[in-house]
């Protein structure tokens, strides 16, 4: 019998009997309130623990209500242990009614035992009992030089086992058998150990619960099997080419007639674009993608997709989709300088070429290995100190020999190069924009340049559509300028206006709209709203907007993404 609304309730129960432990500890006339006389009943609280004992309980009960939600093993098999002891305090305090719930709860929680099966990252019981030794250690050592540093204050002549023992009742929040003289000493000692207790317990709990954050890797197999269905497929989806990022991980339907390639970010599952492959198969792969994030408890998620895709996924995983933005894409037949609507970029053009420079579009199976090289030191040397940004829409790497079919378009001046494009295959008739990077002491108007050239070179080397940069929220910036915008469209244009000035957002948008693309929507897929803050985080981790770190020597460092978006 299918139980899923245990972890849920034990998770919000968990949540609850936290906040209640931390009211009771902050706020010191909690526990004379009708609430704090209520919350008396429930397990997690031991009147002969010290108040401030009570505000690390809740703390520990509020991160492990997370993971309870998500049907963590761990989180359930702490609990379990925490609840008997629990019941056995609250008898030794004459509470039966605190010991009968506990139990209650725990009869609840071995009932639905099955329903908690969400691994954590198997590497990460090692590292908590590291942290926990190891923090264990200096804990003791900082103790014991804590008690003993001012030895006037101590009353008597406490023994080394008696201040041992009063160091580590110390770390849980209670007194120990040694007494000083000044009261202010004696505060002193108590919270500085108290303090060292806490650090432990909630790093040690963190790194058990911890989300599995596996190593991306496209293994040799994996990138044949993805190529091989590209052939097929590949003109599904202007993103394909890009689940050939060596930094993501790919899973297969049963048939493997399709695939999604992802890699997980903060807790994150997180795909690209619509899924590689039959269409027809589309449905076992995302199958497969579900089960995997429920087997690790990830938060799955889809950044990029198309229409089409977005359809196959809400309707087979039972998620929602929100529409992010526009990519745009030129139809190469329809293309032309000509007319009033290309005037800006004609002009452009007309001027770049008027200053001396010139453009040579190739497959870079045709580059020399000098000439790769020196395009990629190039391209390194024009970004430089930057992060390279990008996971949803950029390949990663350059020259390499398999990605033969990519095509680069160079400008150069006086012998000398001075920017350039790179685009990876859409299909066979497809290109679709991968990296635009120039000498910034060159004319402004070079992307214009190159873009025009690729566009009119297109047609001898069998190219029907290119796809350029995607612009987020374009029809929001498109929609609010216009006239008869409501207040809430103009605010929400202005706010991205804001925020372009670090995410080029308005600056992309314009630039695409110059060569009057066809808007193709593109959307993330979500399972809850309130998910969306998480995804969004784990998006911009992945893009290499945000890192987030910790203290190297806790580990606790989210891993420095090797992002491979090359943005001008």
């Amino acid at each position: 019998m299918k139980r899923s609304w245990i972890p849920a309730v034990a998770g919000y129960a968990s949540l609850a009997i936290g906040l209640l432990d931390i009211g009771k500890a902050v706020f010191p006339h909690f526990e004379h309130t009708r609430m704090g006389e209520w919350s008396d009943l429930l397990p997690g609280i031991v009147s002969t623990v010290a108040r401030a004992s009570s505000l690390v309980i809740g703390i520990m009960l509020v991160m492990i209500a997370h993971a309870l939600r998500r049907g963590k093993v761990r989180a359930w098999r702490a609990v379990v242990v925490l609840l008997p002891v629990s019941a056995i305090m609250s008898f030794v305090h004459l509470r039966p009614a605190s010991a009968v719930i506990s139990l209650a709860l725990l009869a609840v929680l071995v009932v639905g035992r099955r329903e908690f099966s969400a691994l954590s990252d198997p590497r990460s019981r090692w590292r908590a009992l590291g942290n926990l030794l190891v923090l264990g250690a200096i804990d003791t050592g900082l103790g014991y030089a804590i008690i003993s540093a001012r030895p006037r204050v101590l009353a008597g002549h406490p023994s080394v086992l008696d201040r041992l023992e009063h160091v580590y009742l110390g770390l849980v929040g209670i007194e120990g058998p040694i007494t000083f003289t000044v009261e202010r000493v004696s505060d002193l000692v108590y919270f500085s150990l108290l303090a060292l207790g806490t650090l432990t317990a909630v790093t040690t709990l963190y790194l058990a619960l911890r989300p599995e954050r596996p190593i991306a890797e496209l293994t040799e197999d994996d990138e044949r099997r993805l190529r091989d269905l590209l052939a097929q497929h590949g003109e599904r989806d202007s993103l394909g080419y890009f689940a050939l990022r060596r930094d993501k991980s790919v899973l297969f339907s049963p048939s493997g007639k399709a695939a999604i390639a992802y890699r997980v970010v903060s807790g994150v599952m997180l795909a690209s674009g619509d899924p590689i492959g039959d269409r027809e198969a589309w449905p076992a792969a995302i199958k497969v993608f579900m089960n995997e994030a429920r087997r690790h408890a990830w938060v799955p998620a889809v950044i990029g997709c198309g229409e089409t895709g977005g359809e196959v996924w809400t309707r087979e995983a039972r998620m929602s989709a929100l529409e992010i933005g526009d990519e745009a894409v030129i139809d190469v037949a329809d293309f032309t300088l000509e007319g009033r609507a290309m005037r800006n970029v004609r002009q452009m053009v007309n001027r770049t070429e008027r200053a001396g420079y010139t453009c040579r579009v190739r497959r870079t199976a045709d580059l020399t290995g000098e000439e790769r090289e020196r395009i990629r030191q190039a391209a390194d040397s024009w970004r430089g100190t930057q992060t390279e940004r990008g996971y949803s829409m950029a390949l990663g790497r350059f020259g390499d020999p398999v990605d033969g079919d990519c095509l680069v378009c160079t400008a150069h001046k006086d012998g000398e190069l001075s920017a350039l494009l790179h685009f990876v295959p859409w299909g066979p008739h497809g290109i679709s924009l991968d990296l635009m990077r120039r000498d910034r002491d060159a004319e402004p108007g070079l992307n214009e340049l190159l873009i025009a050239k690729t566009l009119q070179a297109a047609p001898a080397l069998g190219i029907r559509q290119v796809s350029l940069n995607f612009a987020m929220f374009r029809a929001v910036l498109a929609r609010g300028e216009r006239l008869g915008a409501g207040p809430v469209l103009r605010a929400w244009r202005a706010l991205l206006i804001f925020l372009s000035h670090w995410f080029q957002i308005e600056s992309l948008y314009r630039f695409n709209a110059k060569f009057r693309p066809i808007w193709e929507p593109r959307f993330v897929v979500y399972p809850n709203a309130r998910d969306l803050p998480r995804i969004g985080v784990s998006a911009l981790q992945a893009e290499a907007f945000i890192s987030l770190g910790g203290p190297h020597w806790l580990r606790l460092r989210l891993p420095w993404l090797r992002p491979a978006r090359l943005t001008s």
